[in-house]
């Protein structure tokens, strides 16, 4: 007998599904408010949920813990709550849980660029167990938005006494389709479909995210289908990869919500003589970085709004390479031959491309004599040591695009904080209006121009160089069933996932 249901047990577990991921860093945090880096957001999506959320086509946004939401009236925003969602210890989610959440978030006990985005709201209430009632201080465009960040266990964390150093932050409970069961840092974290999942348990039992910094490794594991889904860089899907692959793995491919950008200190004398940054932006040949690196999978980023939304400015082209009148605003501006400007580019081994474009960068500035030094450094030592305490001259980094843009959160100058994401120290009072201005504003149409305005006065300001956005090409094992690509990407139903 003892057999017998030995044999039951090995069977089924030979027969777990797991889909093998792969991430270039240990995560910071799990935890919602405080994951502002990569691995740490892309783990904590799979473990917590938000109120809402963007459809497949990150065009619409639809409940999600919400079980449904609406305007009272311009300035109150209401909440009914899902009532069958459970954290992963069993407990009940309910409207107390979203009160803890909000004011967590923006109390003074921790510090999340996340904050900015309910700096509009009044009041919130729980009017009962699952009804929420946000009240803000003026209408706001974001105002549901905001509320796609991940909720936070009451019951859990209520008597936290330092929530940036708790024990939360590595044991993670959330409401999500699946939940924590392994963290080996450096090596791998395991998650688990939670059986009482809201919308029912995920088909693929396990997740597993194996550290791996190298590229190249990452690259070795996907081909020998170690992993199950990878990202393809365009010079490895040109020339690296051959029919055997493509008979065991699917490419989707699509324009990324992404940008990479070299972005300057402007805390540092030499990057504040707006010249100066003017030569730097001349001196370069964006579409010769395309070109070099993308193989036509990329295009050149002439802003920092998403093609295609009505924040977008068509009319702002992307400078031509201009190496000759580099040389006069430099010299203008004090520089020569004899005193040439120098500076420091410091960029991360997490993206295989970044140190390549680093270096075709130093190149290019050679050119008009600018002497630059690079430096590649592995993700977390570069957030920790070089991006969030801003001891840089410049960094070769990238943003995430939202259909909606919050201009506040990475351009004005109260963004300027440590956590915050105006990682440049960028200062414009004209912007800083135009952007506080924006923020009362609901009509779709006037905003657009607004967002349009803004985005042509931050261009011609360089606080950086918008350099290009790549394709997302991804490859997926074709043992994993059920994808549906969508304008949002792959992911919007993956809980409905197989993998044979």
């Amino acid at each position: 007998m003892r057999l017998f249901f030995l044999s039951l047990f090995t069977a089924a577990f030979l027969h777990a599904a797991t889909l093998h991921l792969a991430t270039s860093s240990n995560p910071a945090r799990l935890n919602p408010l405080l994951a502002t880096d990569s691995s740490s957001s892309e783990i904590t999506g799979f473990i917590f949920n938000g109120l809402v959320k963007y459809d497949k086509d990150s065009k619409e946004i639809i409940g999600d813990l919400a079980e449904s939401f609406y305007f009272k009236n311009p300035t109150t925003l209401i909440f009914k709550l899902h009532k069958n969602v459970k954290w992963h210890d069993g407990k009940n989610f309910t409207a107390a849980d979203v009160l803890f959440s909000y004011k967590t978030l923006t109390s003074d006990k921790i510090a999340s660029p996340y904050s900015a985005g309910f700096r509009f709201v009044k009041d919130v209430k729980a009017l009962d167990d699952y009804t929420v009632e946000v009240d803000y201080k003026e209408p706001y465009f974001k105002a549901l938005e905001t509320w796609m960040m991940g909720m936070l266990p009451k019951h859990l964390l209520q008597d936290e006494e330092d929530l940036m150093t708790s024990s939360f932050n590595t044991h993670p409970v959330g409401t999500g389709p699946y939940r924590l069961t392994q963290l080996e840092l450096s090596k791998n974290i395991e998650l688990t479909a939670f059986d009482d999942y809201f919308e029912g348990r995920s088909k693929i039992d396990k997740i597993s995210f194996h550290v791996i910094p190298d590229p190249m490794t990452r690259l070795l594991m996907l081909k020998n289908a170690q992993l199950d889904i990878g990202s393809i860089e365009p010079l490895v899907m040109q020339r690296q990869l051959g029919a055997d692959f493509f008979k065991k793995f699917n490419i989707y491919e699509k324009i990324s919500l992404s940008y990479t950008y070299l972005g300057f200190n402007l805390r540092r004398k030499k990057f504040q003589d707006p010249r100066v940054r003017e030569a730097l932006s001349l001196a370069i040949d964006r579409q010769e970085i395309v070109d070099i690196l993308f193989f036509k999978h990329a295009k050149v980023c002439t802003g920092p709004f998403l093609p295609g939304t009505k924040a977008f400015n068509k009319d702002v082209k992307a400078p031509k390479q201009n190496i000759q009148k580099a040389k006069a605003l430099l010299k203008a501006a004090g520089y020569d031959a004899n005193h040439p400007f120098a500076f420091e580019i410091v960029t991360s081994n997490a993206s295989s491309i970044r140190p390549y474009a680093a270096e075709i960068l130093q190149y290019q500035l050679q050119k008009a004599g600018v002497v630059v030094k690079l430096r590649v450094m592995e993700w977390q030592a570069f957030l920790n040591m070089v991006v969030f305490p801003h001891k840089f001259d410049a960094v070769l980094l990238g943003w995430g695009l939202s259909p909606t843009p919050d201009p506040y959160i990475f351009w004005h100058s109260d963004s300027d904080k440590p956590g915050g994401f105006n990682l440049v120290g960028y200062h414009n009072k004209k912007l800083d209006r135009l952007i506080e201005k924006s923020q009362k504003v609901v009509n779709s149409e006037k905003l657009g121009k607004m967002w349009q305005e803004m985005f042509q006065m931050i261009t011609e300001d360089n606080p950086y160089l918008f350099l290009y956005i790549p394709n997302s090409i991804t490859a997926v094992n074709k043992k994993i069933k059920h994808i549906e690509p969508a304008l949002g990407g792959i992911w919007h139903n993956y809980i409905t996932w197989e993998k044979d």
